[in-house]
């Protein structure tokens, strides 16, 4: 976590030169973020390479969070060209540690999320690309392309995305809601004025509003008690619109998919530590499967991915 070279002269250039460049965090992308303290005040620099990442996006989803009132960080200073983004500093306190710090804060703080999602949802869905079945697909066929590799398997990739087809119908023209896609609680911050904060939203899409509940509610990096998830659930029906089979659905999608996803950044990226999750993720899923509107995919799994190869297990099969 070295801060590119050209970072002090992108800081000078923004007003923040002299600031000392501290590590703060990577993801599962190419981008790195650090924090930029100078006379008191702190900024957070995000690195995006250029030729790996495209950071308009962010700023466009940026710009239009906040102008429907919403807290995503302030943009002080941009060179795209040179991949850096100086942004407001949202501190330290994330959802996942708060709640680990005290988990009496748990059902509030999922509350508050919650609420936040049933606002976001009563805006007409912001100027995105559609989130239409070729992405759905695409994100699909992440599972037959790295997870069925790794664990010995074949893949049927023709027969994988009919069965995707079928089950996804009625929720693939959805262009309703503005969808984070990445809303859960490593993403969430809870900041010192009582708001929550809003990060990792580069990729927002024009979709169907289950899709961030799952990612708030099926979290592949820690455990939401069922008590808690069926308890939002309620919380959010009793604002919007709640439809269980599209839950399912795409719950199931957004799991196969971080099924693959994890596989490939151990596989391709060299970050294993993202394999850890996979079991909390296959539990997600068969859950999923179990629902009437996922027959056609539940059959494939059911055809092609042996027991052995799922949840607890599917460490012991790989090469």
């Amino acid at each position: 976590m070295t801060p590119p070279p050209h970072a002090p002269a992108f800081l000078d250039r923004a007003g923040w030169g002299g600031g000392e460049i501290r590590p703060l965090a990577g993801d599962a992308s190419f981008r790195r973020y650090f924090r930029v303290h100078r006379d008191g005040d702190s900024a957070v620099l995000m690195d995006a390479p250029p030729e790996h990442e495209d950071s308009r996006p962010f700023l466009a989803v940026a710009e239009h969070l906040a102008a429907i009132g919403f807290r995503a960080p302030r943009v002080l200073a941009r060179d795209l060209e040179a991949g850096l983004i100086l942004l407001e500093d949202f501190g330290d306190a994330r959802m996942k540690e708060a709640i680990e710090a005290d988990p009496a804060a748990e059902t509030p703080i999922y509350a508050q999320a919650i609420d936040l999602l049933a606002d976001l949802h009563g805006h007409a869905a912001g100027p995105l690309p559609p989130y239409d079945m070729a992405v759905y697909q695409r994100e699909a066929g992440l599972f037959p392309e790295w997870y069925m590799p790794a664990v010995g398997l074949d893949a049927d990739a023709d027969g994988y995305a009919a069965a995707w087809d079928a089950a996804l119908a009625p929720v693939a023209g959805d262009r309703s809601v503005s969808v984070l896609r990445d809303y859960h609680a490593e993403n969430i911050m809870l900041l010192d004025d009582g708001s929550l904060g809003l990060l990792d939203f580069q990729d927002a899409l024009a979709g169907h509003p289950a899709y961030d509940l799952v990612s708030l509610l099926q979290d592949a990096r820690r455990d939401v008690p069922p008590g808690v998830e069926a308890a939002m659930i309620a919380r959010y029906a009793a604002r919007r619109p709640f439809d269980e089979a599209a839950y399912a659905l795409l719950g199931a999608q957004r799991n196969a998919k971080i099924l693959g996803i994890f596989t490939r950044l151990w596989k391709r990226d060299g970050k294993p530590r993202y394999l850890a999750f996979q079991p909390r993720v296959w539990g997600y899923l068969e859950r999923d499967l179990a629902h009437p509107a996922l027959a056609p995919v539940r059959a494939w799994f059911d055809a092609h991915v042996p027991a052995a190869q799922r949840a607890a297990h599917w460490t012991d099969h790989i090469a």
